[in-house]
């Protein structure tokens, strides 16, 4: 049977920034938070933080009592722990992830044992920091929290999932994984493609004068920001969306071109109205 989450024990897996943040978010939310992470010392700082109500690095022993397990991880170490995790799990234990990309997620859910209740997840929150140090538990508030649920996954899995995204703040979102990760493409991860690029344009460029790094203006160091994300967990993000995100970047690269061949033309009047245009969607797109 799935209860209220007041009444469930959650266990989240892994206790970086998200993990860290969720259980923190969720005290008091649940009957239990129990954090599970690699390193004993990330236990110890959870544990003295307040965002667990106990934690263990004894995977079995921290989610087989669980009425919801959150995988927290990267995204191909989640798709590792699916297979083992799924036969320790009680009866209807809703089984969610925290991972970016959906599709081949979601495919390794579908294989998990029948007793298990799977439900795909992804909050549209984060920093450029990464670590139980850098967890805070008001991240996911006013946040969009994707929910992708299988066709096995039940009517009251799916509504305990999205209990839990409201309670800790978030919007919840139901999209098929397909969906999710065509948006994500070009709203979350090119951004970061984007980044990096425009760091090591910077630096090849203007890093020999050594002014430059004195100058940077807030718009660089806005724009740049996410390139300082965690790259395992971003390599994780690229690899297992490939195909969307380059399909993205070719988008833009085309837009990219013409802004710049309307420079090098000298064509005012065409580059203001291109500009103009782009500045409307954008007010749009933000209002």
């Amino acid at each position: 049977m799935i209860r209220p989450l007041c009444e469930c024990q959650v266990a989240v897996v892994g206790l970086g920034l998200m993990g860290g943040s969720l259980a923190g978010a969720l005290r008091n939310q649940c009957r239990a938070v129990i954090g599970v992470a690699r390193r004993t010392e990330t236990v110890e700082v959870a544990r003295e933080r307040g965002l667990v109500d106990w934690g263990t690095t004894n995977l079995p022993e921290g989610i087989h009592r669980a009425d919801v397990v959150v995988l927290a991880t990267p995204v191909r170490t989640i798709l590792r722990q699916l297979p083992e995790i799924g036969p320790l799990l009680p009866q209807d234990c809703v089984l969610m992830d925290l991972g970016s990309t959906k599709t081949q997620i979601l495919a390794e859910m579908a294989r998990l044992p029948d007793h298990v209740q799977p439900l795909g997840g992804h909050p549209m929150c984060g920093k450029e920091l990464a670590g139980i140090e850098a967890a805070d538990p008001t991240l996911y508030q006013n946040r969009t929290f994707i929910l992708c649920p299988l066709p096995r996954t039940s009517p009251a899995a799916l509504a305990l999932g999205r209990a839990l995204a409201q309670a800790v703040g978030s919007h919840p979102l139901v999209l098929e994984p397909e969906r999710q990760d065509f948006l994500v493409a070009t709203l979350s991860h090119l951004p970061y493609l984007l980044a990096c690029a425009l760091v090591s344009t910077a630096d090849a460029i203007t890093s020999p004068d050594p002014a430059a790094w004195e100058i940077i203006a807030g718009g660089f160091r806005d724009t740049s920001r996410v390139a300082g994300s965690d790259v395992t967990m971003m390599l994780d993000i690229l690899l297992t969306n490939r195909d969307e995100i380059l399909r993205a970047v070719r988008t833009y690269q085309l837009h990219l071109d013409r802004l710049a061949e309307l420079l090098e033309a000298g064509h005012e009047e065409d580059l203001h109205r291109v500009l103009s245009l782009i500045r409307q969607k954008r007010k749009e797109m933000f209002p």
